[in-house]
């Protein structure tokens, strides 16, 4: 489940190397924070695949300078003169574009990222809007400082968030991604089907995620928490889909049904 669909609230707690973040409901959700060795390699990743574009491009620009006298009708009429102004455009796009552009579309990540299996959020646990991604990848520059990025380095290592210049601009961090089994709790209960599909579908990934998480960290709960914390999740659920849990069951045992059905609809985006 990606982490941009948790509804949170309230700013996080650093906690170590993990980062926690309190739901609505009062539900901690614990992200791994991304050390500088993480980090680190995804950068090279990335760095390597901006060399690449670089070297494409002004092979591509060489080339059609070269062999103008074949090139289609529909670009004969752009000048040769124009050709070193169009490289420069080139490699001034994929240097401040290239991170700009994937961490907004994909959700925080860039290639090297998703390599590395991490991605960039807000400290709050909410994806990063437009501003924020431009805002953390200008200063850039800054981080580079005065080579190889030992501004940023120098910065991580002394925050306690492992942020560089760019993250603490815009309150940006950069935290391991979870695969999604990795929030599925283990299911005690059977694998028929309890509820009406209909009914089920109208849960959202939000309220999944929340489900999940209160049934992972149960055990860890006072029992008067973990009675009025299942209690407020169940009135939600109920009062969104009109599912009613059944008398014979536990508030744990409807969650967990509920959590189950839902996803083997797989009607979930």
């Amino acid at each position: 489940m990606p982490l941009e669909d948790v509804s949170l609230t309230r700013p996080a707690d650093q906690q170590g190397d993990h980062i926690a973040v309190d739901t609505p409901e009062q539900i901690t959700l614990e992200l791994p924070l991304a050390g500088i060795g993480s980090r680190f390699l995804a950068m090279t990743l990335d760095t390597v695949i901006q060399v690449l574009l670089y070297i494409a491009g002004i092979f591509a620009v060489a080339g059609i300078a070269r062999y103008a006298s074949f090139l289609p009708l529909s670009l004969a009429w752009l000048p040769k003169s124009w050709l070193p102004a169009v490289l420069v455009l080139f490699l001034f796009c994929v240097y401040w574009g290239y991170f700009a552009v994937f961490e907004l579309f994909w959700n925080g990540k860039t290639p090297g990222k998703r390599a590395a299996g991490v991605r960039a959020i807000k400290d709050s646990g909410r994806a990063l809007n437009v501003y924020e991604v431009i805002g953390r990848n200008l200063m850039r520059a800054v981080d580079w400082l005065p080579a190889l990025y030992g501004a940023g380095i120098v910065t991580m290592m002394i925050s306690r968030k492992n942020q560089r210049l760019g993250d603490l601009l815009v309150g940006s961090i950069v935290v391991h991604d979870k695969a999604p089994q990795a929030i599925q709790p283990n299911w005690s209960q059977a694998g028929e089907k309890t509820f009406a599909d209909l009914e089920v579908a109208k849960i959202t990934p939000e309220e999944l995620v929340l489900i999940e998480t209160y049934l992972q960290r149960r055990d860890s709960f006072d029992l008067a928490v973990r009675d009025a914390t299942a209690y407020r999740i169940a009135t939600r659920i109920t009062a969104r889909t009109g599912i009613k849990k059944p008398a014979e069951q536990s508030l744990d045992d409807f969650l967990e049904s509920i959590a189950k059905q839902t996803r083997d609809t797989a009607r979930l985006r």
